[in-house]
């Protein structure tokens, strides 16, 4: 159960990755959205250095 927990945690952490690239790759970034993006991002990061 912890695995796939875990395994979880790294593909959303992978996907917030891509949207935060995705985001930054416009011409006119959003950076209240970059910000957002990366705080739930690190909260993703602490989660996994629980396990």
């Amino acid at each position: 159960m912890e695995q796939s927990h875990v395994s979880a945690l790294q593909l959303k952490h992978a996907g917030l990755e891509r949207q935060i690239a995705e985001e930054m790759s416009r011409p006119a970034p959003d950076h209240a959205i970059v910000q957002a993006l990366k705080k739930r991002k690190l909260r993703i990061k602490e989660e996994l250095t629980h396990f």
